[in-house]
């Protein structure tokens, strides 16, 4: 099974996912559509079998500059960040964004 991605484009949703985060990990993946690293990171995440939060970095801005403030996690692209207990657990960026590096944090920290 593959992934759902779920756009997040909108600081209101981060508030959610911190408190859903409470009872499950979240991932969240922040993508560059002109980076061709980030693309590379893109088809990678396709296949995280988990709803991944999609930050689209330069149509949503506001939003990755929140996460980066709320989680302490220096911003990145391509970087994908799970959070738990509403904190962020784990992070990757680059290349070290992997299907299964992604799916191991989500296991450790569920």
């Amino acid at each position: 099974m593959r992934n759902k991605f779920l756009r997040m484009d909108d600081k209101e949703v981060l508030e959610d996912l911190m408190s859903s985060s409470q009872n499950r990990p979240v991932i969240i993946f922040k993508h560059s559509t002109s980076c061709s690293i980030s693309a590379a990171a893109y088809r990678e995440m396709e296949h995280v079998d988990a709803d991944v939060r999609l930050v689209e970095v330069q149509s949503a801005r506001e939003v990755s500059r929140e996460i980066a403030n709320r989680t302490g996690v220096r911003h990145e692209s391509p970087q994908v960040i799970v959070l738990r207990n509403g904190k962020a657990v784990w992070n990757a960026s680059h290349f070290d964004v992997t299907a299964k590096a992604v799916a191991e944090a989500v296991q450790v920290h569920s």
